[in-house]
């Protein structure tokens, strides 16, 4: 079933009945593997479905900030003034990590090293062919061709992006510098794919090629990922124990909408590119069935989706922050009237 979800550069997932509760949400393609399986467990549980279409995280949050579906999402965690401004409240459904994938004869999947510098300079042009002297003194004793490096990134607007470049950017004056970060940067060189599903397709496709996707992609897709020097310089493979440990430390009741970044963190088993994926409501429900029904899904899918989650390389919200995103539920989210809707 997977290999037919994670299939195109615009996937959408569209599990729909007749009920009026059914839910409509837009965004993030970082979370779209398992917001889908949760899906079709909710939908056997309840009878209710999902439409959700995995657009990235920029056109999930223009899309609700239109109110043209009842919830977006985004890797990217908006700041207190810009939800405070569009009405909305903030909340972390899931947690994965996101990996550099590559294409390059000869080369098995974990075997290459790489650190937030190099790749940096990869990504920059600075760094063009795959025997290139800083990719070769990380890896001794790897075989590494003379072939050209292609750079794949997204071409939308995306909370992987962000992700991405956010890590670069804590680990490489140069690119802080000239490139920066955010869900669209200006790259320097490169070929664009749309969603994390066309980054995949790309590097499948492209001899010699690297790029940046979510675990799970990586996985369904065979792609042969590499492993990343953390922050206290311990190289590691990406797993569900390093990107909880990336996750162990954050302050989520410090933080306004839970808007934590887990990027280049502290800690010796941290996974460096550790991402949240948030879903954005607005406080004032419109159709308060539908707003409840949201809640409703991610509260089940809170209960009921570790498994699911653990399945794909995803780790499920700490117990502690699940009671926070409820109370938030609770005091946030309303009718109309100004009644709440839980």
């Amino acid at each position: 079933m997977f290999k037919k979800i994670l299939a195109g550069a615009a996937a959408a997932l569209v599990m729909t009945t007749s009920f009026a509760a059914d839910m409509t949400g837009a965004g993030a393609t970082f979370p779209y593997p398992i917001y889908a399986k949760w899906a079709e467990g909710y939908k056997a549980a309840t009878g209710n479905g999902l439409n959700y279409q995995s657009v990235g995280s920029g056109a999930g949050i223009k899309q609700i900030k239109a109110k043209t579906v009842d919830f977006g999402a985004s890797d990217m965690p908006l700041k207190a003034d810009e939800l405070d401004k569009e009405g909305l409240m903030q909340f972390p459904a899931i947690m994965g990590g996101v990996v550099a994938v590559v294409n390059v004869e000869g080369v098995t999947p974990g075997q290459l090293k790489m650190t937030g510098p190099v790749l940096a300079d990869i990504y920059m042009g600075k760094i063009t062919k795959w025997n290139a002297a800083p990719i070769a003194a990380l890896n001794p004793g790897v075989k590494l061709p003379d072939t050209e490096i292609t750079v794949v990134h997204r071409a939308d607007s995306s909370g992987t992006s962000f992700l991405w470049t956010d890590f670069l950017a804590k680990t490489s004056p140069a690119w802080k510098e000239n490139i920066g970060s955010g869900t669209t940067v200006k790259w320097a060189v490169g070929v664009g794919g749309k969603g994390n599903e066309g980054v995949a397709a790309n590097v499948q496709r492209i001899k010699g090629s690297i790029g940046y996707v979510e675990w799970a992609y990586a996985k369904k897709n065979k792609l042969a990922h590499t492993q990343l020097r953390n922050k206290e310089g311990v190289d590691l493979q990406p797993s569900d124990d390093v990107f909880k440990a990336a996750a162990a430390n954050a302050e989520w009741n410090k933080t306004p909408g839970f808007g934590v970044v887990l990027t280049d963190g502290a800690g010796k088993q941290s996974w460096p590119v550790t991402g949240v994926s948030y879903i954005l409501m607005h406080k004032e429900q419109a159709d308060a069935n539908k707003g409840k029904e949201v809640v409703k899904f991610f509260d089940w899918a809170f209960k009921n989706g570790a498994p699911a989650a653990a399945e794909l390389d995803y780790v499920p919200m700490p117990a502690s922050v699940v009671k926070q995103v409820q109370d938030a539920w609770k005091a946030n989210l309303k009718d109309a009237s100004g009644k709440a809707i839980m």
